[in-house]
């Protein structure tokens, strides 16, 4: 079972610090080589994954329970900071991000839907046989 709201916001502030500030520490090594880049999007990517999940917990604090993320505000401005995070080791690294980032937001959208989607009711006949 999975964790109370503040307490998953509280996780996912602590992983965007960690997750930022590895690329930040790191971004010499990650913008060496041609793979290294490619991993510096792709971890800039869970920057994103980390971001989008924090605020809507915070809004699910705030507005309380069933609020939603939207695309343009949320959405986007969680894409826009971690490309910037991750353009800040090398410019493939944003293409990365923004990729990666992509089929994160997908595969989230896709659990949503299936964890939010309500049961539905096996139809029974009950007619009788003659």
């Amino acid at each position: 079972m999975g964790v109370s709201t503040g307490a998953s916001f509280g996780l996912a502030i602590l992983c965007c610090i960690l997750v930022f500030s590895a690329l930040q520490m790191y971004k010499n090594q990650l913008g060496s080589t041609r793979l290294m880049t490619l991993v510096a999007g792709y971890v800039a990517s869970w920057l994103f994954i980390f971001m989008i999940t924090a605020l809507s917990n915070l809004e699910n604090i705030v507005f309380g329970k069933g609020f939603q993320a939207r695309v343009i505000p949320e959405v986007a401005l969680c894409m826009v900071l971690a490309c910037s995070a991750a353009g800040m080791v090398h410019r493939v690294s944003v293409t990365v991000c923004l990729l990666c980032s992509m089929v994160g937001l997908y595969y989230i959208n896709k659990m949503g839907q299936t964890s939010a989607a309500p049961a539905v009711p096996s139809v029974t006949s009950s007619k009788k046989k003659k």
